[in-house]
Protein backbone atom coordinates (compact mmCIF):
# COMPACT_ATOMS: atom_id res chain seq x y z
CA UNK A 1 0.00 0.00 0.00
CA UNK A 2 2.73 2.48 0.91
CA UNK A 3 5.84 3.51 -1.08
CA UNK A 4 8.17 4.13 1.88
CA UNK A 5 7.95 4.56 5.62
CA UNK A 6 4.32 3.41 5.89
CA UNK A 7 3.16 6.69 4.33
CA UNK A 8 1.08 7.33 1.25
CA UNK A 9 1.84 10.23 -1.14
CA UNK A 10 -1.86 11.14 -0.90
CA UNK A 11 -3.41 12.39 2.34
CA UNK A 12 -6.96 13.41 1.41
CA UNK A 13 -9.05 11.51 -1.13
CA UNK A 14 -12.38 13.07 -2.10
CA UNK A 15 -14.65 10.47 -3.67
CA UNK A 16 -17.57 11.82 -5.68
CA UNK A 17 -20.29 9.16 -6.00
CA UNK A 18 -17.85 6.21 -6.02
CA UNK A 19 -19.16 2.72 -6.64
CA UNK A 20 -17.21 1.38 -3.67
CA UNK A 21 -19.60 -1.55 -3.37
CA UNK A 22 -20.80 -1.83 -6.95
CA UNK A 23 -23.38 -0.37 -9.29
CA UNK A 24 -26.38 -1.79 -11.13
CA UNK A 25 -25.12 0.08 -14.19
CA UNK A 26 -22.20 -2.34 -14.50
CA UNK A 27 -24.62 -5.05 -15.58
CA UNK A 28 -26.20 -2.77 -18.19
CA UNK A 29 -22.70 -1.93 -19.37
CA UNK A 30 -22.18 -5.56 -20.33
CA UNK A 31 -25.21 -5.60 -22.58
CA UNK A 32 -25.41 -4.55 -26.20
CA UNK A 33 -27.27 -1.41 -25.15
CA UNK A 34 -24.46 -0.50 -22.77
CA UNK A 35 -21.80 -1.04 -25.40
CA UNK A 36 -23.60 1.07 -28.00
CA UNK A 37 -24.37 3.85 -25.53
CA UNK A 38 -20.96 3.98 -23.83
CA UNK A 39 -18.56 2.58 -26.37
CA UNK A 40 -19.30 4.34 -29.69
CA UNK A 41 -16.03 6.30 -29.57
CA UNK A 42 -14.08 3.41 -28.10
CA UNK A 43 -14.70 0.64 -30.63
CA UNK A 44 -17.54 -0.56 -28.40
CA UNK A 45 -15.12 -1.65 -25.65
CA UNK A 46 -16.45 -0.76 -22.19
CA UNK A 47 -13.80 -2.68 -20.25
CA UNK A 48 -15.16 -6.13 -19.47
CA UNK A 49 -12.87 -6.79 -16.51
CA UNK A 50 -13.66 -3.43 -14.93
CA UNK A 51 -17.39 -4.05 -15.33
CA UNK A 52 -17.00 -7.47 -13.70
CA UNK A 53 -15.37 -5.82 -10.70
CA UNK A 54 -18.00 -3.07 -10.51
CA UNK A 55 -20.87 -5.56 -10.69
CA UNK A 56 -22.97 -5.80 -7.55
CA UNK A 57 -21.59 -8.35 -5.06
CA UNK A 58 -18.47 -8.98 -7.13
CA UNK A 59 -15.74 -11.23 -5.67
CA UNK A 60 -13.25 -8.41 -6.29
CA UNK A 61 -15.15 -5.96 -4.08
CA UNK A 62 -15.53 -8.59 -1.37
CA UNK A 63 -11.79 -9.36 -1.36
CA UNK A 64 -10.84 -5.68 -1.57
CA UNK A 65 -12.98 -4.80 1.44
CA UNK A 66 -11.50 -7.69 3.43
CA UNK A 67 -8.01 -6.48 2.51
CA UNK A 68 -8.42 -2.73 3.07
CA UNK A 69 -11.10 -2.36 5.74
CA UNK A 70 -11.28 -5.47 7.88
CA UNK A 71 -8.74 -7.30 10.01
CA UNK A 72 -8.71 -11.10 9.65
CA UNK A 73 -6.23 -11.85 12.46
CA UNK A 74 -6.26 -8.87 14.82
CA UNK A 75 -2.83 -7.52 13.90
CA UNK A 76 -3.06 -5.94 10.46
CA UNK A 77 -3.19 -2.25 9.68
CA UNK A 78 -4.87 -0.72 6.65
CA UNK A 79 -4.34 2.34 4.45
CA UNK A 80 -7.30 4.31 5.80
CA UNK A 81 -7.20 6.40 8.95
CA UNK A 82 -3.42 6.31 9.22
CA UNK A 83 -2.01 7.77 6.03
CA UNK A 84 -5.12 8.36 3.91
CA UNK A 85 -8.33 10.22 4.80
CA UNK A 86 -11.21 9.43 2.41
CA UNK A 87 -14.22 11.73 2.09
CA UNK A 88 -17.31 10.43 0.27
CA UNK A 89 -20.01 12.61 -1.29
CA UNK A 90 -22.99 11.23 -3.21
CA UNK A 91 -26.31 12.54 -4.44
CA UNK A 92 -29.70 10.92 -4.02
CA UNK A 93 -31.58 12.68 -6.79
CA UNK A 94 -32.58 10.65 -9.82
CA UNK A 95 -31.91 11.77 -13.38
CA UNK A 96 -34.52 14.34 -14.41
CA UNK A 97 -34.47 14.05 -18.19
CA UNK A 98 -33.45 12.00 -21.19
CA UNK A 99 -33.00 8.29 -21.70
CA UNK A 100 -30.90 8.11 -18.53
CA UNK A 101 -34.12 8.08 -16.54
CA UNK A 102 -34.43 4.35 -17.24
CA UNK A 103 -31.50 3.91 -14.81
CA UNK A 104 -33.24 5.66 -11.92
CA UNK A 105 -33.58 3.79 -8.65
CA UNK A 106 -34.71 5.16 -5.30
CA UNK A 107 -31.85 5.58 -2.87
CA UNK A 108 -29.34 6.31 -5.64
CA UNK A 109 -28.09 9.12 -7.86
CA UNK A 110 -29.22 7.23 -10.96
CA UNK A 111 -25.96 5.32 -11.23
CA UNK A 112 -24.62 4.60 -7.74
CA UNK A 113 -26.59 3.68 -4.64
CA UNK A 114 -25.90 5.87 -1.61
CA UNK A 115 -25.35 2.79 0.54
CA UNK A 116 -22.88 1.41 -2.03
CA UNK A 117 -20.83 4.62 -2.03
CA UNK A 118 -20.43 4.70 1.74
CA UNK A 119 -17.08 3.28 2.93
CA UNK A 120 -18.38 2.81 6.47
CA UNK A 121 -19.17 -0.84 5.92
CA UNK A 122 -19.53 -3.61 8.46
CA UNK A 123 -18.77 -7.32 8.28
CA UNK A 124 -20.17 -10.38 10.00
CA UNK A 125 -19.72 -14.15 9.88
CA UNK A 126 -22.81 -16.23 10.69
CA UNK A 127 -21.91 -19.87 11.33
CA UNK A 128 -24.74 -22.42 11.26
CA UNK A 129 -22.38 -25.41 11.03
CA UNK A 130 -21.78 -26.10 14.73
CA UNK A 131 -25.39 -25.66 15.83
CA UNK A 132 -28.02 -24.96 13.15
CA UNK A 133 -30.51 -23.99 15.85
CA UNK A 134 -28.23 -21.35 17.38
CA UNK A 135 -25.88 -19.87 14.78
CA UNK A 136 -22.74 -18.15 16.02
CA UNK A 137 -22.35 -14.51 14.91
CA UNK A 138 -18.80 -13.16 14.79
CA UNK A 139 -18.32 -9.49 13.85
CA UNK A 140 -15.39 -8.46 11.72
CA UNK A 141 -13.12 -5.86 13.29
CA UNK A 142 -11.70 -2.93 11.36
CA UNK A 143 -8.00 -2.76 10.72
CA UNK A 144 -5.92 -0.99 13.35
CA UNK A 145 -6.01 2.79 13.04
CA UNK A 146 -9.07 2.84 10.78
CA UNK A 147 -11.65 5.44 11.76
CA UNK A 148 -15.11 6.32 10.52
CA UNK A 149 -15.12 8.15 7.20
CA UNK A 150 -16.99 11.41 6.53
CA UNK A 151 -19.92 10.59 4.25
CA UNK A 152 -22.72 12.90 3.09
CA UNK A 153 -25.81 12.40 0.92
CA UNK A 154 -26.92 15.50 -0.99
CA UNK A 155 -30.58 15.71 -2.10
CA UNK A 156 -30.02 17.94 -5.14
CA UNK A 157 -27.31 16.04 -7.04
CA UNK A 158 -27.58 13.20 -9.53
CA UNK A 159 -24.54 11.34 -10.86
CA UNK A 160 -23.94 13.89 -13.62
CA UNK A 161 -23.90 16.86 -11.20
CA UNK A 162 -21.90 15.51 -8.26
CA UNK A 163 -18.60 16.57 -9.87
CA UNK A 164 -19.76 20.10 -10.75
CA UNK A 165 -20.15 22.25 -7.60
CA UNK A 166 -20.58 25.43 -9.66
CA UNK A 167 -23.46 23.99 -11.68
CA UNK A 168 -26.98 24.87 -10.54
CA UNK A 169 -28.81 21.85 -9.25
CA UNK A 170 -32.37 23.13 -9.23
CA UNK A 171 -32.34 23.66 -5.47
CA UNK A 172 -32.18 26.86 -3.44
CA UNK A 173 -28.84 28.68 -3.43
CA UNK A 174 -28.01 27.41 0.05
CA UNK A 175 -28.63 23.80 -0.85
CA UNK A 176 -27.04 24.06 -4.28
CA UNK A 177 -23.86 25.55 -2.83
CA UNK A 178 -23.45 22.79 -0.27
CA UNK A 179 -21.36 20.55 -2.53
CA UNK A 180 -18.60 23.12 -3.03
CA UNK A 181 -18.46 23.92 0.68
CA UNK A 182 -18.07 20.27 1.62
CA UNK A 183 -15.27 19.75 -0.91
CA UNK A 184 -13.40 22.72 0.59
CA UNK A 185 -13.95 21.33 4.08
CA UNK A 186 -12.34 18.08 3.01
CA UNK A 187 -9.38 19.78 1.35
CA UNK A 188 -8.77 21.95 4.43
CA UNK A 189 -8.95 19.09 6.92
CA UNK A 190 -5.60 19.03 8.73
CA UNK A 191 -6.02 16.80 11.79
CA UNK A 192 -7.62 13.54 12.81
CA UNK A 193 -9.75 15.48 15.31
CA UNK A 194 -11.17 17.62 12.50
CA UNK A 195 -11.66 14.50 10.42
CA UNK A 196 -13.76 12.92 13.18
CA UNK A 197 -15.75 16.14 13.58
CA UNK A 198 -16.53 16.18 9.86
CA UNK A 199 -17.80 12.62 10.10
CA UNK A 200 -20.44 13.72 12.61
CA UNK A 201 -21.31 16.90 10.72
CA UNK A 202 -21.65 15.12 7.38
CA UNK A 203 -23.75 12.40 9.00
CA UNK A 204 -26.16 15.15 10.09
CA UNK A 205 -26.34 16.36 6.46
CA UNK A 206 -27.41 12.89 5.34
CA UNK A 207 -30.07 12.86 8.03
CA UNK A 208 -31.40 16.24 6.86
CA UNK A 209 -31.61 14.84 3.33
CA UNK A 210 -33.77 12.03 4.65
CA UNK A 211 -35.97 14.44 6.62
CA UNK A 212 -36.84 16.21 3.36
CA UNK A 213 -38.62 13.03 2.29
CA UNK A 214 -40.87 13.22 5.36
CA UNK A 215 -42.34 16.68 4.69
CA UNK A 216 -43.67 17.49 1.22
CA UNK A 217 -43.98 21.24 1.92
CA UNK A 218 -40.38 21.56 3.12
CA UNK A 219 -39.21 19.53 0.11
CA UNK A 220 -40.97 21.89 -2.33
CA UNK A 221 -39.51 24.93 -0.58
CA UNK A 222 -35.99 23.50 -0.87
CA UNK A 223 -36.17 23.39 -4.68
CA UNK A 224 -36.82 26.13 -7.19
CA UNK A 225 -38.98 23.75 -9.20
CA UNK A 226 -39.43 20.07 -9.96
CA UNK A 227 -38.33 18.66 -6.58
CA UNK A 228 -37.16 15.04 -6.37
CA UNK A 229 -39.55 12.29 -5.40
CA UNK A 230 -39.73 11.80 -1.60
CA UNK A 231 -39.06 8.08 -2.07
CA UNK A 232 -35.76 8.89 -3.80
CA UNK A 233 -34.49 10.54 -0.60
CA UNK A 234 -35.43 7.73 1.76
CA UNK A 235 -32.91 5.50 3.52
CA UNK A 236 -31.79 2.13 2.22
CA UNK A 237 -29.54 -0.72 3.31
CA UNK A 238 -27.28 -2.82 1.09
CA UNK A 239 -26.38 -6.34 2.21
CA UNK A 240 -23.87 -8.53 0.38
CA UNK A 241 -24.01 -12.20 1.34
CA UNK A 242 -21.55 -14.96 0.61
CA UNK A 243 -22.55 -18.53 1.47
CA UNK A 244 -20.16 -21.47 1.81
CA UNK A 245 -20.36 -24.83 3.51
CA UNK A 246 -18.14 -25.87 6.41
CA UNK A 247 -15.68 -27.41 3.95
CA UNK A 248 -15.15 -24.07 2.22
CA UNK A 249 -17.15 -24.91 -0.91
CA UNK A 250 -19.39 -22.24 -2.47
CA UNK A 251 -23.14 -22.66 -2.04
CA UNK A 252 -24.88 -21.20 -5.07
CA UNK A 253 -28.53 -22.21 -4.65
CA UNK A 254 -29.89 -20.78 -1.41
CA UNK A 255 -32.78 -18.76 -0.05
CA UNK A 256 -32.56 -16.15 2.71
CA UNK A 257 -35.71 -15.76 4.75
CA UNK A 258 -36.50 -12.63 6.76
CA UNK A 259 -39.26 -12.76 9.36
CA UNK A 260 -40.26 -12.05 12.95
CA UNK A 261 -40.30 -15.25 15.07
CA UNK A 262 -43.35 -16.54 16.95
CA UNK A 263 -45.95 -14.91 14.74
CA UNK A 264 -49.41 -16.40 14.24
CA UNK A 265 -49.20 -15.90 10.48
CA UNK A 266 -46.73 -14.95 7.76
CA UNK A 267 -48.07 -11.45 7.03
CA UNK A 268 -44.93 -9.65 8.16
CA UNK A 269 -42.61 -12.02 6.26
CA UNK A 270 -44.65 -11.62 3.08
CA UNK A 271 -44.57 -7.85 3.46
CA UNK A 272 -40.80 -7.84 3.96
CA UNK A 273 -40.06 -9.92 0.87
CA UNK A 274 -42.55 -8.06 -1.34
CA UNK A 275 -42.09 -4.46 -0.15
CA UNK A 276 -39.02 -4.00 2.05
CA UNK A 277 -36.65 -6.17 0.03
CA UNK A 278 -36.49 -4.00 -3.08
CA UNK A 279 -33.94 -5.83 -5.18
CA UNK A 280 -31.90 -9.05 -5.07
CA UNK A 281 -29.01 -9.55 -7.45
CA UNK A 282 -27.08 -12.78 -7.94
CA UNK A 283 -23.53 -12.07 -9.07
CA UNK A 284 -22.89 -13.45 -12.56
CA UNK A 285 -19.41 -14.70 -11.67
CA UNK A 286 -20.48 -16.75 -8.66
CA UNK A 287 -23.94 -17.52 -7.34
CA UNK A 288 -22.62 -17.70 -3.78
CA UNK A 289 -22.45 -13.88 -3.73
CA UNK A 290 -25.67 -11.87 -3.72
CA UNK A 291 -26.60 -8.25 -3.16
CA UNK A 292 -29.79 -7.39 -1.27
CA UNK A 293 -31.21 -3.86 -1.36
CA UNK A 294 -33.47 -3.14 1.62
CA UNK A 295 -35.83 -0.19 2.05
CA UNK A 296 -35.05 0.95 5.59
CA UNK A 297 -37.83 3.56 5.55
CA UNK A 298 -40.47 0.96 4.62
CA UNK A 299 -39.00 -1.42 7.19
CA UNK A 300 -39.70 1.11 9.95
CA UNK A 301 -42.99 2.54 8.66
CA UNK A 302 -44.52 -0.51 6.95
CA UNK A 303 -43.12 -3.78 8.29
CA UNK A 304 -43.03 -3.14 12.03
CA UNK A 305 -46.60 -1.79 12.35
CA UNK A 306 -47.87 -5.16 11.06
CA UNK A 307 -46.50 -6.83 14.20
CA UNK A 308 -48.93 -6.14 17.04
CA UNK A 309 -46.62 -7.05 19.92
CA UNK A 310 -43.88 -4.37 20.26
CA UNK A 311 -41.57 -6.92 21.87
CA UNK A 312 -41.63 -8.97 18.66
CA UNK A 313 -40.88 -6.11 16.31
CA UNK A 314 -37.63 -7.44 14.97
CA UNK A 315 -36.15 -8.97 11.83
CA UNK A 316 -34.58 -12.42 11.93
CA UNK A 317 -32.52 -14.12 9.23
CA UNK A 318 -32.56 -17.82 8.38
CA UNK A 319 -31.38 -19.80 5.37
CA UNK A 320 -32.33 -22.77 3.22
CA UNK A 321 -30.13 -24.36 0.57
CA UNK A 322 -30.87 -26.89 -2.16
CA UNK A 323 -28.97 -30.14 -1.94
CA UNK A 324 -25.92 -30.22 -4.27
CA UNK A 325 -26.30 -33.91 -5.09
CA UNK A 326 -28.27 -37.06 -4.46
CA UNK A 327 -26.15 -38.11 -1.49
CA UNK A 328 -25.09 -34.74 -0.11
CA UNK A 329 -27.34 -32.24 1.63
CA UNK A 330 -26.96 -29.17 3.75
CA UNK A 331 -28.10 -29.27 7.37
CA UNK A 332 -29.47 -32.72 8.28
CA UNK A 333 -30.65 -35.53 6.04
CA UNK A 334 -34.32 -34.59 6.24
CA UNK A 335 -34.24 -30.79 6.22
CA UNK A 336 -33.04 -28.27 3.64
CA UNK A 337 -33.16 -25.25 5.94
CA UNK A 338 -31.72 -24.14 9.24
CA UNK A 339 -33.81 -24.68 12.35
CA UNK A 340 -32.42 -21.54 13.91
CA UNK A 341 -32.10 -17.87 13.00
CA UNK A 342 -30.16 -14.72 13.80
CA UNK A 343 -31.80 -11.43 14.78
CA UNK A 344 -30.42 -8.66 12.55
CA UNK A 345 -32.65 -5.66 13.31
CA UNK A 346 -34.94 -4.25 16.00
CA UNK A 347 -37.49 -1.49 15.89
CA UNK A 348 -36.17 -0.21 19.23
CA UNK A 349 -32.97 1.82 18.82
CA UNK A 350 -31.40 0.61 22.07
CA UNK A 351 -31.92 -3.03 21.10
CA UNK A 352 -30.44 -2.31 17.67
CA UNK A 353 -27.32 -0.95 19.33
CA UNK A 354 -27.03 -4.16 21.37
CA UNK A 355 -26.77 -6.16 18.14
CA UNK A 356 -23.42 -4.54 17.37
CA UNK A 357 -22.07 -5.61 14.00
CA UNK A 358 -25.22 -7.61 13.28
CA UNK A 359 -27.17 -4.36 13.18
CA UNK A 360 -28.38 -3.37 9.72
CA UNK A 361 -27.49 0.31 9.58
CA UNK A 362 -29.14 2.55 7.00
CA UNK A 363 -27.15 4.16 4.16
CA UNK A 364 -24.42 1.52 4.48
CA UNK A 365 -23.23 -1.79 3.06
CA UNK A 366 -22.97 -4.95 5.18
CA UNK A 367 -20.86 -7.94 4.19
CA UNK A 368 -22.31 -11.14 5.66
CA UNK A 369 -20.48 -14.44 5.37
CA UNK A 370 -22.77 -17.41 6.06
CA UNK A 371 -21.42 -20.90 6.75
CA UNK A 372 -23.78 -23.90 6.64
CA UNK A 373 -23.14 -27.57 7.48
CA UNK A 374 -22.54 -30.05 4.69
CA UNK A 375 -24.01 -33.46 5.47
CA UNK A 376 -23.70 -36.79 3.69
CA UNK A 377 -26.58 -39.24 3.92
CA UNK A 378 -26.10 -42.87 4.94
CA UNK A 379 -25.81 -44.26 1.44
CA UNK A 380 -23.07 -41.92 0.27
CA UNK A 381 -20.65 -44.78 0.84
CA UNK A 382 -21.62 -48.44 0.56
CA UNK A 383 -19.53 -51.56 1.01
CA UNK A 384 -20.19 -54.75 -0.87
CA UNK A 385 -18.86 -58.15 0.08
CA UNK A 386 -15.82 -58.88 -1.98
CA UNK A 387 -15.68 -61.83 -4.32
CA UNK A 388 -13.29 -64.60 -3.39
CA UNK A 389 -11.54 -66.64 -6.05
Amino acid sequence: FYPTGNKSPVKRVIMLAPANFGSRLATLGKSVVGRVRMGWDNWFQTGQEMLNELELASPYQWDLARRDLFDPDGTATGPYGISVWPFVLVGSRAYKEGLRQILNEDGSDGTVRCAAANLNASGLTVDFSANPERPIATPWSWRAGTTQFPFAILPDRDHSLIHAPDTASGATDELSGQLGKLILQALNCNSIETYSTLFREWEAISERTYQLSRDADVLRQAFVGNPPSPSALEQYIQVITRVTDDEGQDVTDYFLEFFSPDQDNDDEAIYFHQKVLRHVYVNSQTGSLRCLFVDHSDLMAGYYPIIKDPAKRLVALSISAAEPGLNIRYFDSTKEGAKGYLVVHHEDEEKRAELGAARLHHNATHLVEIIIPRQSIDRVFSLAQGLTP
